[in-house]
């Protein structure tokens, strides 16, 4: 016997049709967000993170960067004057507010710090117009395309209409880009190591002002990577002598014997952006790398 066919109205039909059309499995593979977002896909992600910036970069024709790392925390000179002295005015009488004085000495450290992004934006502003053309585009500024020093270098691009990359990333504490990056060089990572990546595809140099644990992990990671040899050498500046050869005893690696006297040959400590360029001067002969 032949199975009969189970009538079914107009109404059920469409009602059945819609349910087939409402259903993740049905949409396509590109629109299906849970689908992109899945385990399966992380491949698929990290290829996406890998191939947009570098086809932007191509498009704009970014040959060469420069990347500058330094911290977030540090604030220009007019923000933190005008944070020291308000505090100050408000500590008038109040030495017995100990929370109070502390806060003072912070923002008085801040202060202090604020020279630091000067440097920052005046190395970019030498670079960007000693070196960015209308038919090269070499030495480009990049950073982590957020504030403090990332700031003050994607701005001394920005103060000679010169191109900057910003590589900003998405944290827990949302950290917006600063308003300096060129608009259609400003990126946005999830991955960590395919951040990494593109700050360094096309490096000639990088410049590290005072950082914390970020602008270590960078510069620590493109140390080893030319000490092992699997990147080629470029020069690399450490700006502020009071604060490197505080943060970190080279000296005493030396002396220990975990690394050589020839490791210690990779980077330069400078105190002025003008030291700086210098460095990049000497290394390139003046010439941007082909």
């Amino acid at each position: 016997m032949g199975s009969k066919s189970k009538g079914i109205s107009a109404e059920e039909r469409a009602l059945l049709e819609q349910q087939i059309l409402k259903s993740s499995s049905y949409s396509l593979a590109y629109e299906d967000m849970n689908y992109l977002m899945s385990n399966d896909l992380l491949p698929v992600r990290l290829q996406l993170e890998l191939q947009k910036p570098e086809r932007a970069l191509r498009e704009n024709g970014i040959r060469s960067t420069i990347v500058v790392f330094g911290s977030a925390q540090i604030l220009s000179p007019e923000v933190a004057q005008e944070q020291y002295l308000k505090l100050k005015e408000s500590a008038q009488g109040q030495t017995n507010d100990e929370a109070l004085v502390r806060k003072l000495a912070h923002a008085k450290l801040k202060l202090n710090q604020s020279h630091y992004y000067n440097e920052a934006q005046h190395f970019s502003d030498i670079v960007s117009q000693r070196f960015q053309q209308e038919h090269r585009k070499d030495f480009v500024i990049v950073t982590g395309g957020g504030p403090g020093i990332m700031e003050a270098a994607n701005r001394g691009a920005y103060d000679n209409d010169a191109r900057s990359v910003g590589f900003n990333i998405t944290l827990p504490s949302e950290q917006a880009p600063n308003p300096f990056i060129s608009p259609e060089l400003s990126f946005q990572f999830h991955y960590f190591a395919l951040r990494k990546m593109h700050f360094l595809l096309r490096a000639k140099a990088l410049v590290a002002f005072p950082g914390g644990f970020g602008t270590l992990d960078e510069l620590f990671e493109m140390l080893a990577l030319i000490q092992t040899g699997k990147v080629e050498r470029v020069p690399i500046v450490l700006v502020g002598r009071e604060f490197w050869n505080k943060a970190v005893n080279f000296e005493f690696l030396m002396e220990q014997g975990m690394i050589k006297n020839t490791d210690i040959a990779l980077f330069s400590i400078v105190d002025t952006a003008e030291e700086a360029v210098s460095v990049l001067q000497d290394f390139y002969k003046d010439v941007p790398p082909e």
